[in-house]
């Protein structure tokens, strides 16, 4: 892999960078804008995470889960939460077949490899709970029979925050299961405006438009090559500083998880190789900070009534927390030249 400008010369199985261009390339052929949830769904896939999307309704959420899974060939399902909707809905049960006399296993929506849960927030809790044994474990068991997911397994949420009524807010071990969290946006005029003359020219157009542009395989392969991806002490010690700010913060009851940390350096390690580099850089973990920690944050009674969101928590944490080579203006990334002794050294191993 090379620099960030530097240009992808075709597409390379196993590849992280050439594994985006390709899914952003053909995803835009029916999604207008939204290209950092396109990265960020393709962070989730390299690194075994989920993605709770979050957005008022007609803005595409369930559109893009469906993108997503038709360019990368993923089986894919959606299940549509509604407060009636029971554990053996997601998870499957056994049936009794008359004319055997014998129970058949019947698998239910969640083995697929994308799996999405649309308006997870509709379902009560206790149906809630069906997807935390297959979100962190990745497997199922029902009636006392474990079964294996498949892989890769990503599991997409989506919800309306706008609506109070015959919704569940998710419990805190569900959204920490959330390796990110994601805000759709209303479009901007001009957004807007190229959408309106797409679907002008093609009335007809949606996710079935789209190819399958990258293999299960491909995917596979690109993950072994982030993690492969090197992080430096520096940055790993940033990355608890963060974590940490958010367990000291005054309008924070709780922070962030252990989980949280660990999704911190793999997020990271895919976001760099997604940007062609073999390292680990601060802008990195800044980048991904908002999507990883602020769902993950319990705000005190007094945040709360304030109006103190969690976005505006990991703000002040980023502006508080000071980055690797920050004293410098610079980071000095693996295999280059130190120009100073004041420059922080984080050079990789064996590299000169």
């Amino acid at each position: 892999m090379s620099g960030d400008d530097s240009p992808t010369a075709g597409r390379t199985a196993g590849e992280p960078r050439a594994v985006f261009d390709a899914l952003a390339e053909e995803m835009g052929r029916v999604l207008v804008g939204n290209d950092d949830v396109v990265e960020h769904l393709t962070i989730a896939i390299l690194t075994r995470g989920h993605v709770l999307l979050e957005g008022v309704p007609g803005v595409a959420k369930t559109t893009i889960a469906e993108l997503f899974a038709r360019t990368t060939g993923l089986e894919y399902t959606r299940i549509q939460l509604t407060p009636d909707v029971l554990p053996a809905d997601i998870t499957g049960t056994h049936i009794y077949r008359e004319h055997t006399g014998e129970f058949e296993l019947k698998r239910g929506p969640v083995f697929a490899n994308l799996v999405v849960a649309d308006e997870i927030n509709r379902a009560t809790p206790k149906t809630q709970s069906a997807l935390l044994e297959a979100m962190e474990e990745r497997r199922v068991t029902i009636e006392g029979e474990t079964l294996a997911l498949p892989e890769p397994f990503l599991v997409v949420g989506t919800q309306n925050p706008i609506e109070m009524e015959g919704v569940f807010e998710l419990p805190e071990a569900q959204r920490d299961r959330f390796q990110l969290k994601l805000t759709i946006d209303l479009p901007d005029r001009t957004a807007e405006r190229e959408l309106v003359d797409r679907f002008d020219d093609a009335p007809e157009l949606d996710a079935s438009a789209v190819d399958d542009v990258v293999s299960a395989d491909e995917l596979l392969a690109a993950r072994d090559v982030v993690s492969a991806v090197y992080v430096a002490a520096a940055v790993k010690e940033y990355v608890l500083d963060l974590v940490a700010a958010t367990r000291d913060h005054p309008d924070v009851d709780h922070g962030a998880s252990p989980r949280a940390t660990l999704a911190f350096v793999d997020t990271a390690k895919a976001r760099a190789a997604i940007h062609g580099r073999e390292y680990v850089i601060p802008d990195d973990v800044k980048a991904l900070a908002e999507p990883i920690l602020a769902h993950r944050l319990v705000m005190t009674a007094d945040a709360e009534l304030s109006g103190v969101s969690q976005a505006a928590v990991v703000g002040e944490i980023l502006d508080a927390v000071e980055p690797p080579g920050a004293e410098t203006d610079r980071f000095v990334p693996p295999g280059e030249a130190v120009a100073s002794t004041d420059d922080v050294d984080v050079e990789h191993p064996g590299m000169q």
